[in-house]
């Protein structure tokens, strides 16, 4: 059904598409329609950060901002689904437009900026969702007018707003289309945001009786050394789990596309390489204890196993899913399947 509505969709403006894919997915999930989209793939139990999930394969965050879409979207087959970035207060983002295709490359260019309805209308949302079918992770950043020197307060309200109804959180330090956000990765920075967090974290784990795992989710832009500081500051601290890696600021491999000018954050294809690189650079720093989550540039089964033989425990999908359709997850579930059942093929080669 996904091969029939893509041409109509990919008339329409990026922004526009994507509302209205979300909006007659939960049509069609409210109709009981939709095993047309996609078949749900058969159980790969995958345990990490001390949870079980039912399969590897999850939505990554800024496709359901607003929490609006959990249950249709767990019934696309999704074994987790984060929704988010959410902030404390409402805002608009960016101005429009702000999201591009860049079809001949199978990418991305967005520069969204945390437009959503704020975590109150999040919560709300939430706790109408049944949530069956999947887990749910609730990725949370700061608004964009708040300074870096109190970015810890944006982070704490939601992380005591949201910690009840999360299996997972996630904190968000490294989109581009929130100015200086990404200054929050800086050593220094990172060990007074995440050490308060991870403070927050216990207490909250005290008093509402259940420990909820906190994530991390870093940049593909972060060279050799920033990597080596973030994973120290990362260990030391002891999160549960990191998310390698947000969307580029590069334009590597698409310098010919007419959008190559546009400001914001690149997913899809060619973040592929630059993303698995982090990740397993990532990996051969944390300790096992650690789990990581593997994002950006997957639009194949095949690139599920490579993010996995790279050090990934789960795996996300986004842009993947703009190209093609909600048949990726069981692909890409089937894959992982057989890689599990199957180890004494080796590991897939690197990407190039």
């Amino acid at each position: 059904m996904y091969g029939l509505a893509r041409p109509f969709l990919f008339h329409l403006d990026a922004e526009t598409a994507h509302g209205l894919g979300l909006q007659a997915m939960e049509v069609a999930y409210r109709a009981g329609l939709n095993p047309l989209l996609s078949r749900r793939p058969a159980p790969l139990p995958t345990k990490a950060f001390g949870l079980t999930f039912p399969n590897p394969v999850g939505l990554a965050a800024g496709l359901d901002k607003n929490g609006e879409h959990i249950d249709a979207l767990l019934s696309l087959g999704f074994g987790f689904v984060e929704v988010g970035t959410v902030t404390p207060r409402p805002q608009a983002g960016n101005p429009k437009p702000r999201m591009f295709r860049l079809p001949e490359h199978e990418a991305v260019i967005n520069r969204l900026g945390f437009n959503n309805g704020g975590v109150d209308a999040l919560v709300r949302n939430v706790e109408k969702a049944q949530r069956k079918g999947g887990l749910l992770g609730i990725n949370i950043g700061k608004n964009k007018d708040t300074p870096n020197d109190s970015a810890e307060n944006d982070y704490l309200h939601c992380l005591e707003r949201v910690y009840p109804l999360a299996d997972y959180i996630t904190v968000n330090i490294s989109s581009p289309n929130t100015a200086g956000l990404r200054e929050l990765q800086e050593e220094q920075a990172l060990r007074r945001l995440i050490g308060t967090l991870r403070d927050a974290q216990e207490k909250l784990g005290t008093r509402h009786g259940r420990r909820v795992p906190m994530l991390v989710k870093i940049a593909p832009d972060l060279s050799d050394n920033d990597v080596e500081a973030a994973a120290r500051v990362l260990a030391d601290l002891q999160v549960d789990g990191v998310i390698a890696t947000n969307t580029t600021i590069s334009r590597t491999g698409v310098e010919a596309s007419p959008f190559v000018a546009e400001q914001g954050g690149l997913s899809g294809r060619p973040l592929m390489s630059q993303a698995t690189a982090v990740l397993r650079m990532m990996r051969t720093r944390l300790p096992e204890s650690i789990p990581m989550i593997g994002v950006g540039g997957i639009l194949s089964g095949a690139d599920a196993v490579t993010k996995q033989a790279a050090g990934a425990t789960l795996v996300q999908c986004y842009t993947g899913l703009v190209y093609r359709g909600p048949a990726l997850v069981h692909e890409c579930v089937e894959a992982m399947r057989r890689r599990k059942e199957a180890p004494s093929r080796g590991p897939v080669p690197p990407v190039a």
